[in-house]
């Protein structure tokens, strides 16, 4: 027991089952048997289903009964096993509790009999108890030998129950399981030799080598045996039956097996034909494969550094092939290894890519004496020698011979893919396995086998089994085998072209078949769609790379042209993406070939030239066919350097095949969108050379041959869906080129009267060049157009993006120059693209595809003047569709007169238009829509040249050249008289559709103008009589004429012709001169704002205007038929719209006066840009001259003005912008070339003394209407003396260029009452407000005038106020009051001019040596003369707030009994004081002292900090002015003026300064009267507070006078 306790407590295990005595033995390093057992049966936490160690306590009782019981239930879920269950899972329950009942014995807990019967029991509850209880005993056996020494109570146990369990397993057992130790220790072998014996037996077994019989020494054996295995076997011999002999044979002379393998092998090698037999005798001779590769392995190694015989690869291909051995057992023993394969293959990439290096390289010092050294070969030749020491690339292909892809695939896969295909063994083995499987399906579905064709001779088709196994019966099963081995075998499928002619005709029928086309494709998730992918892959992977090896084979690019043309474009041009780019990288012979192709085409590109285009283009045509890539890239970029190569490329490209020319439009737009070039110029203000380059080479080639053009176009629309707008230049060339649309821009006005008739005319007359040969190409491009749904998605792309353009441009700080280019060509792109859908599509196309206006306008958000420009070809279709209707409906349709079929097309205009007028409408507020209807907008909108004019000279022309071709034609002298007869024909044929198309345009410009008359009088409202037009004449510029005068050169046409219709229509409510006045007296803000092409066309404009009233001022008898009882020309406008009155128009002599007028603002507004220093103002103002020249100068002195200011900017801009010197010098050349023709002024209008010798005034048109028209009587007899009277004035100011005041300080009206102030003191303030406020004088000038230039007003902010209306509602009782009135106004006014007269003459006779005490007095007369105009003025507005606020009531109350209104567009006299002559200067000075003097708003344009100091100066002014109770201020003011005249007198006598130096002589005096009105104020918060208060006071003022006068 004490030796219990202490084996416990060193094993550390407990006992659990004996009662706590007794402990448990355990291994400690061991606690799991080898079953996975527990260490001991009453260890804690027993698993379910354990047994339970209490048994054993109560073992000789029921315990034996309950261990068996717990057997057999763990046996019975696992019947075949007792130690595994169903699912193969390990049970420990059987094992563990054998182990604990052994256990019991060995502690002695229960008696070994005991345990022994039991367990024979045990045995024959599964046969395969004794074995698993063997084992449990073996486990004891390893346990009780390694007891610790002095504890052999266990040991001792265990072999007394191992010496008797021989009764319960058997002794076999026992002695195979034990050890040898164990075995002698229990007595069971007893012989004491045996252990030595036993080690002698393995020292034999396993250390000495059998001695057998050498071949050498006894060959009989061996003999026998190679005879036996190389006889001629008949069909009747069997594996099996060899195999005996083999077995005979070697037990008979003791052979050895290893070597009677290898005799095997080698008689294989011999009659590989047999295999048959021999793979059956192997398999069954040797079952493992591994021995085989063994001797396989041997035999390679053997043949490592020489070449190994082809029947070895044979051999082995076979038996890999039947799976006798496998590929990884004999691919260790191939050499060489695959890093050195790799690295090889990697040597030959780099010394492909070292030769065209060398290639690119240019000799600089290159030696006469030397000579070129040879080229170098394309292909490198197949180095046989080096294949042939390959063992792996020589299995490979004994693989593919024998038919066994799988594992030829494998070696395949791993080594460098194209290493091993690029062999050509190997690629011819892939490729005749692909024709095996393409075989059956390509003779019978694709291509009728001829009648003799013989079956191929190749060894695969002997085995059937291979046979039917690859060969594809079905297009199916083409994925199975054929795609697969296509794509692997890649670019060296060029070494069979027969098959790849066979796989290029599969797929063609397979595409064909699927009906698919490059619109259209396969359904999805079809068995077409895989077919359809499967080929596409197969062209990427091997048929394009492949023909890149195919020198001049034209046949093969047309068969694969077959295939590709069904395919899409971006698919396509993905496979040209890969093909161009990657493909070349594939081998090394495809890169040297790749260097040697790009040097033959720089060398052929050298010697283009017109002369030997034909001899190129051949060889063009072969390069094309193979390397289309290299190629194009290499032409397009000598095109995008050398412009002048456009030509002769062009005509080079003929020999090209279709899938050349597919691939030439891939390369243009991938050169489009190379990264790393920049668009622009270097200055950043115009596209690049190249850009400009590669759209004209587009055009000309998409004109010139069949390419696709959908790729092209949707990457136009893609750049324009991303804010791009500079590959618009390549859809301007397209639609020039292809559809003969040319823009107007740069048209001859006898182009652009022919643009204004019909299809007929514009195609012979319309275009620079004749519209000839585009029908086919214009086809081309609306299909393309069509097919992709892109003409009505680049229209609306095109439309936002010119109105997005600016912004983008300039947030991105682009120069304003590229902007305004951007701009145009945006525009110019539109207007072509729209012209080129117009007249391609059909009617009924363009109207299916065009969305509707309404669409347009709303959820596209288009501006009206592209919408109704895209609209407007639906709008003539449209309503002669319902006219026809109509006209059909009526039961009387034959009969109908011409008055009724009138009326049907108004109807039909009406049905058609009214929608369209409802749906314009929302556009705009209700306020506009007082000043003008929704339908004049339409009207006008709608529209076009072609509606309104007829060019019957352009028609006539035309007529009369054909008239003269045909003649010619028919007195051709030619030997081919039959195609001079073909071109008389056509030329009368021509002919006959110009008078036709004349005739059908007559007829509709008449319907037009019925159309118009019938509704002109619904344009214009009443509401416009009562604002004396200028809120309708604003309406109409800004909704209508200025955005469309500016679209197109015609549309600038059209507006001049819209304005002259509305002129002849008499539309009431309209005043044409008012209209004119607005669009003459400032185009400044006009022309600044305009982009390059927009003052092109507004230059036509303004031509087109000028062109009608110079065609009115020239003679006296068109205007007196065409505008002197018109509505256009009335001056006096009442709301009973009555005309009767002779004094109603303006005469012929003032509108003359007026023409004079806008000539002169004309030149002040072109002074002005031209001194601005605004490269925008400057080169918009002398494109502006260019295009007005017919009518503009025609002034002899404005001509010497605009002359000095025109050539001022050459020399300027000389060096600096040479843009702007060229245009200069354009127009003063053409300039001088019309100086003879210009006029004198008194040539030009009646001057004021002449028409007081010659014409006394008179009403009517015949005579020159008097200065003051009363409001409800004709002109009065003191109207007339005043007239004359300011004639006679010498120093009288001209009238017809006077301007009015500012608002503030020197407002017209204020100016009216302050002369009228001091001899009405005692009036009241209804008094002024009845009294006739008079806007305008006859115009009157002195006889100094005429040897000074032009003088100009002093204030330019009021050029927009020529036009003022003012009206007043006088009584017959208030009459005799205004003609008093008017006569004090008269007297003052002669005063002041005589005073003003004298003083300049004695000016005048001392201006030569002033002194300084004449300078002195002459500053003092000026500063009294202005403090008594100013308080004058003061005054004069005290009374006026007061007559406003007193008489407001009364006016409205006398609104109802009649209302005139009179205009001044000849310009009031404005009695200048003696200062601002005195300001002029000498007499030679021009405009440019205007433009250096003009007011704050357009100093504003200039960003003058120093002016824009000036204006809150001059705004304090009129504050301080227009308040009363500010004389102190007005006082201090008046010293500051009078202060800086006196400066400037005294400057002015200094020598003369050129005009830069006055200009900042100028500013400097702007500074100093600024610092002295800022002195003036207290503080900064003050002197603005109070600018602000006296502009808004004068804004009230001025808002509160309009009010009155509309009312």
């Amino acid at each position: 027991m004490r030796r219990l306790k202490k084996l416990k407590s060193v094993t550390g295990t407990q006992d659990g089952g004996g009662g706590g005595d007794g402990a448990e033995v355990r291994n400690t390093a061991g606690e799991k048997d080898a079953n996975g057992g527990s260490g001991g049966a009453g260890s804690v936490g027993q698993e379910p289903g354990a047994l339970n160690p209490e048994i054993f306590k109560h073992f000789d009782k029921n315990g034996r009964n309950e261990f068996l019981k717990y057997l057999k239930s763990q046996l019975q879920d696992t019947a075949e096993s007792p130690v595994y269950d169903s699912n193969g899972v390990f049970k420990q329950g059987v094992s563990h509790a054998i182990y604990e009942l052994l256990w019991q014995a060995l502690r002695f807990t229960h008696k070994k009999d005991l345990v022994l019967h039991l367990l024979t029991e045990v045995v024959s509850l599964h046969e395969q108890l004794p074995s698993l209880i063997v084992d449990v005993v073996n486990i004891l056996d390893s346990e009780t030998s390694l007891m610790t020494e002095g504890l052999h109570e266990e040991r001792h146990a265990f072999v007394l129950l191992v010496k008797d369990m021989d009764k319960v397993v058997p002794e076999s057992l026992l002695k195979e399981r034990l050890e040898i130790d164990t075995l002698q220790e229990v007595g069971i072998v007893k012989n004491k030799s045996f252990y030595s014996k036993f080690i002698k037996v393995k020292t034999k077994l396993y250390y000495k080598q059998r001695r057998f019989n050498l071949f050498r020494e006894e060959s009989e054996g061996f003999a026998k045996l190679i005879t036996e295995l190389n006889q001629d076997f008949e069909d009747n011999t069997t594996p099996e039956s060899i195999m005996d002999i083999i077995k005979s044979l070697i037990g008979c002379f003791n052979l050895d097996p290893n070597r009677v393998l290898d005799i095997i092998i080698e008689s294989f090698e011999t009659r590989p034909d047999r295999w048959q037999l021999f793979i059956p005798l192997l398999r069954s001779y040797m079952p493992t494969g591994a021995i085989i590769c063994e001797v396989l392995g041997y035999k390679f190694c053997h043949f490592k550094d020489s070449k190994t015989p082809r029947s070895l690869y044979h051999v082995c291909a076979l038996l890999l092939k039947h799976g006798v051995i496998e590929l990884n057992d004999v691919y260790v023993w191939l050499t060489p290894n695959d890093g050195s394969i790799k690295a090889d293959w990697d040597e030959e990439l780099a010394d492909a890519r070292e030769l065209v290096r060398k290639l690119n390289l240019i000799s600089t010092n290159k030696k006469e004496d030397e000579k070129d050294p040879p080229p170098p070969p394309s292909v490198k030749k197949f180095d046989e020698e080096k294949y042939n020491v390959n063992q792996k690339f020589g299995l490979c292909e004994a693989l593919l011979k024998v038919g066994d892809w799988e594992n030829a695939y494998k070696i395949i896969q791993k080594l460098p893919e194209q290493a091993v295909v690029l062999q050509e063994p190997i690629a011819r083995g892939i490729a005749d396995l692909i024709h095996l499987s393409v075989e059956h399906v390509y003779y019978k579905k694709v291509f009728k086998a001829p009648a003799g064709r013989k079956q191929s001779r190749s060894r695969l088709y002997d085995d059937s089994k291979l046979v039917a196994k690859m060969q594809a019966k079905d297009f199916s099963d083409l994925r199975k085998y054929t795609w697969p081995m296509a794509n692997v075998l890649g670019p060296a499928m060029h070494y069979d072209t027969v098959l790849m002619y066979k796989l290029i005709r599969i797929m063609s029928k397979l595409v064909i078949d699927m009906g698919v086309d490059s619109l259209n494709g396969p359904p999805p998730n079809t068995e077409a769609e895989q077919h359809y992918y499967d080929i596409m892959t197969s062209l990427d992977a091997c048929i394009l790379p492949s023909l890149l090896y195919l020198d001049n084979n034209c046949s093969m690019s047309e068969e694969i042209w077959a295939v590709l043309k069904y395919f899409p474009y971006h698919f396509r041009y993905s496979l040209y993406a890969r093909w161009k780019n990657d493909s070349y990288q594939l081998h090394p012979n495809l890169i040297r070939r790749c260097g040697l192709a790009q040097r033959d085409i720089k060398a052929l590109m050298k010697r283009v030239s017109k002369e030997n285009v034909k001899q190129l283009g051949r060889l063009v045509g072969k390069y094309s066919h193979c390397a289309p890539g290299l190629l194009f890239d290499y032409i397009l970029l000598q095109i995008q350097i050398y412009d002048n190569l456009i030509g002769p490329v062009c005509d080079m490209l003929k020999y090209l095949t279709a899938l050349s020319f597919d691939c030439l439009g891939y390369c243009i737009i991938e050169s489009l969108t190379l990264t790393g070039r920049l668009r622009f110029k270097d200055d950043g203000t115009s596209l690049s050379l190249w850009l400009q380059s590669l759209a004209s080479f587009c055009g000309t080639i998409y004109k010139k041959y069949s390419i696709e053009l959908s790729g092209l176009l949707q990457y136009v629309a893609n750049q324009l869906k991303s804010q791009k707008s500079l590959d618009l230049l390549i859809l301007r060339e397209i639609v020039h080129k292809m559809a003969g649309v040319e823009s107007c821009e740069e048209m001859t006005n006898d182009q652009l009267q022919a643009m204004c008739g019909g299809e007929q005319l514009r195609g012979e007359a319309g275009y620079f060049s004749q519209v000839r040969n585009t029908k086919k190409s214009s086809n081309r491009l609306k299909e393309a157009l069509a097919n992709n749904d892109l003409a009505v998605a680049i229209c609306l792309l095109m439309a936002q993006q010119k109105h997005c353009v600016i912004y983008r441009e300039t947030a991105a700080h682009s120069h304003l120059k590229l902007v305004g280019n951007l701009y145009d060509q945006c525009q110019d792109t539109l207007v072509q693209f729209g012209t080129f859908l117009g007249s391609t599509y059909s009617v009924d196309e363009y109207v299916e595809r065009l969305p509707s206006i309404i669409t347009m306008l709303r959820e596209y958000h288009i501006n009206t003047d592209v919408a109704f420009f895209l609209a407007r070809p639906m709008f003539t279709h449209q309503i002669n569709q319902k006219y026809d209707q109509l006209r059909k409906a009526d039961p009387n349709a034959k009969k109908l007169t011409t008055v009724q079929k009138l009326q049907k097309y108004l109807e039909a205009t009406q049905l058609i238009m009214n929608p369209i007028v409802e749906s314009v409408r929302p556009l705009h507020s209700a306020k506009v829509w007082e000043d003008i209807s929704p339908q004049f907008l339409v009207t006008f909108w709608s529209l076009s040249m072609y509606d309104l004019h007829v060019p019957t000279d352009s028609y006539q022309r035309e007529i009369g050249k054909l008239k003269q071709l045909a003649q010619q034609a028919a007195e051709g002298k030619d030997s081919n008289q039959s195609k001079n007869k073909k071109e008389q024909e056509r030329y009368i044929a021509l002919m006959e559709k110009l008078n036709d198309e004349r005739k059908k345009q007559h007829e509709h410009v008449d319907k037009i103008s019925q159309r118009l008359q019938e509704q002109k009088d619904s344009w214009f409202l009443l509401r416009s009589a009562k604002s004396a037009k200028n809120d309708t004449i604003t309406q109409f510029l800004q909704l209508c004429l200025f955005p469309r005068c500016t679209f197109t050169a015609l549309d600038a046409l059209y507006c001049a012709k819209f304005v002259h219709t509305i002129h002849n229509l008499k539309t009431s409510n309209f005043s044409t001169l008012l209209c004119y006045d607005r669009i003459f007296c400032d185009i400044t803000y006009s022309v600044t704002s305009c982009t390059e092409g927009e003052a092109t066309r507004y230059g036509r404009f303004l031509c087109a205007m000028l062109e009608t009233v110079m065609r009115w001022h020239a003679d006296q008898a068109v205007f007196n038929k065409e505008c002197a009882n018109y509505p256009g020309f009335v001056t006096k406008f009442r709301v009973s719209n009555t005309f009767s009155e002779a004094n109603d128009h303006v005469g012929y002599e003032n509108y003359r006066h007026v023409c004079h007028k806008w000539h002169y603002k004309i030149t002040k507004a072109i002074v002005f840009c031209l001194d601005s220093k605004d490269f925008m103002q400057i080169r918009n103002a002398l494109i502006i001259l260019m295009r007005i020249l017919p009518h503009y100068p025609v002034l002899g002195k404005l001509a010497q003005i605009i002359e000095r200011k025109v050539d001022k900017v050459r020399e300027e801009e000389k060096t600096k912008r040479p843009d702007l010197y060229v245009i200069a010098s354009s127009y003063i050349g053409q300039l001088k070339l019309r100086s003879p023709h210009m006029l004198k002024e008194s040539d030009f209008h009646q001057l004021a003394d002449r028409a007081n010798k010659e014409s006394p005034p008179t009403g009517g048109a015949s005579g020159g209407t008097p200065i003051k028209v009363l409001s409800t009587e004709k002109t009065s007899p003191i109207s007339g003396s005043v007239q004359s009277a300011a004639a006679k004035q010498p120093g009288a100011a001209t009238g017809f260029y006077a301007n009015e005041a500012k608002p503030g300080n020197k407002d017209q009206d204020a100016k009216t009452v302050s002369l009228t102030r001091s001899d009405s003191k005692n009036q009241k303030s209804d008094a002024i407000s009845s009294n006739l406020v008079s806007i305008s004088t006859s115009s009157t000038t002195d006889r100094e005038s005429k040897q000074r230039e032009l003088p100009a007003p002093r204030d330019s902010q009021s050029r927009n106020k020529d036009d003022q209306l003012e009206q007043t509602n006088g009584s017959s009782q208030r009459e005799s009051r205004s003609r008093d009135v008017d006569r004090e106004k008269q007297d003052q006014h002669e005063q002041r001019h005589s005073s003003i007269a004298s003083h300049r003459s004695s000016r005048d006779t001392v201006r030569a040596k002033p002194t300084e005490a004449e300078q002195h007095q002459r500053s003092r007369e000026r500063s009294q003369r202005l403090e008594e105009l100013e308080a004058t003025q003061q005054r004069g507005l005290k009374r006026e707030k007061s007559s406003r606020r007193g008489g407001g009531g009364e006016e409205r109350h006398r609104h109802n009994e009649g209302v005139d209104v009179v205009v001044d567009l000849v310009g009031g006299n404005d009695h200048r004081h003696y200062e601002e002559y005195e300001s002029r200067g000498v007499r030679d000075r021009d405009l440019s002292s205007v433009s250096n003097e003009s007011n704050g708003s357009m100093q504003h344009r200039q960003r003058s900090h120093e002016t824009i100091e000036y204006e809150k100066a001059d705004s304090k002014r009129r504050k301080l002015e227009s308040s009363s109770s500010s004389s102190k201020k007005v006082e201090e003011l008046v010293d500051s003026v009078k202060k800086a005249r006196g400066l400037k007198t005294k400057d002015r006598n200094k020598d003369k300064l050129s005009e830069e130096e006055r200009d900042a002589r100028k500013d400097r005096k702007l500074g100093r009267k600024r610092d002295r009105a800022e002195d003036s104020n207290s503080g900064d918060h003050k002197r603005r507070r109070e600018a602000q208060n006296g502009e808004e006071e004068g804004r009230d003022r001025e808002r509160h006078r309009v009010s009155v006068l509309s009312d």
